[in-house]
């Protein structure tokens, strides 16, 4: 848009007053000019929402609930298997997959099987690292935390006492965990840390890799049944008890019927004893039609 100077007719010269008004207006327009060629600065971008913590976690790894629930299945399981320590069982509570029955204890000695992720540690570090980025799970950020976590790893409620009052009882504690066995010595060391004492490697603390059986834990379990009496085995996922649970054609509904029949439905609590774990793992599946069967529809009425 032209000014109002540009506008007018050619003035001639002045002075006094007047000549002190033109230099005024003069340099009043030149000082509009050169603030309206200066670029406007562009509003700074909102800062991004920072990432909210998964429930699942939140319930594990921060509630009281979730604390409560984990001591009180240790405190069973020590208390189940201290019993049976005195009685000295004649079958494991390893199941043979040749013959699907329990594994015959002759006169080996006494232990107790555990997984290592959420059954005697919590993994809080990696676990906070993939909430911060939304990710489910990254391979190679895992295999560095099996490496390195020493010392960040927390002992879940209840596994240091539980530990240690097992092997008062005579009962070894045996780790069975699908962390890789090439990363063995930082798996010893991040046990050893969290205060749930000595795990060794091919001795106490059985890894994937240890065989050809790959994640299945079946064949690991039956060369810790071949050297122990297993009187109680623990762990977070159905595969940590028989790998049969983990079939993946098998939907949700169907997995659990066939985990709460017989014959072991009257093992749990009885010799097996599982951990909640709401955040990973093949329990954390199905669609609305998996969940939610046909006859269980409800609807408010409009």
């Amino acid at each position: 848009m032209p000014t109002p100077v540009q506008q007018a007719e050619p003035a001639p010269p002045a002075s006094g007053r007047g000549k002190g008004i033109v230099v005024a207006a003069a340099l009043a327009l030149s000082a509009c000019s050169t603030v309206q060629s200066e670029p406007i600065a562009s509003a700074a971008p909102a800062p991004a929402a920072a990432p909210s913590v998964p429930m699942g976690q939140q319930w594990l790894y921060g509630s009281a609930e979730g604390a409560i629930a984990t001591r009180q299945t240790f405190g069973a399981l020590t208390s189940y298997a201290t019993a049976k320590a005195r009685t000295r069982p004649a079958d494991s509570v390893i199941i043979d997959d040749a013959t699907g029955k329990p594994v015959p204890c002759g006169t080996k000695p006494l232990a107790a099987v555990f997984d290592a992720d959420e059954t005697l540690i919590w993994n809080i570090g990696p676990m906070r690292w993939f909430a911060l980025r939304g990710a489910e799970f990254d391979a190679k950020t895992w295999d560095q935390w099996e490496k390195t976590g020493t010392g960040k790893a927390v002992a879940m409620p209840g596994a240091i006492e539980a530990m240690a009052a097992l092997r008062a009882a005579g009962i070894t504690p045996i780790a069975n965990t699908n962390r890789s066995a090439a990363n063995a010595a930082g798996s010893e060391q991040t046990l050893a840390a969290a205060g749930l004492g000595d795990f060794r490697h091919g001795e106490t603390l059985f890894l994937m890799g240890d065989d050809a059986g790959g994640s299945s834990k079946d064949m690991r379990r039956a060369t810790i049944a071949s050297r122990w009496c297993v009187v109680a085995m623990a762990g977070d996922q159905l595969g940590d008890f028989r790998n049969l649970f983990n079939k993946p054609e098998l939907p949700p509904l169907q997995r659990r019927a066939l985990a709460t029949a017989a014959p072991y439905d009257a093992l749990w609590g009885n010799g097996w004893f599982l951990f909640a774990n709401p955040v990973y793992g093949p329990s954390i599946r199905g669609g609305f039609d998996d969940i939610f069967p046909a006859e269980t529809h409800w609807e408010p009425q409009q």
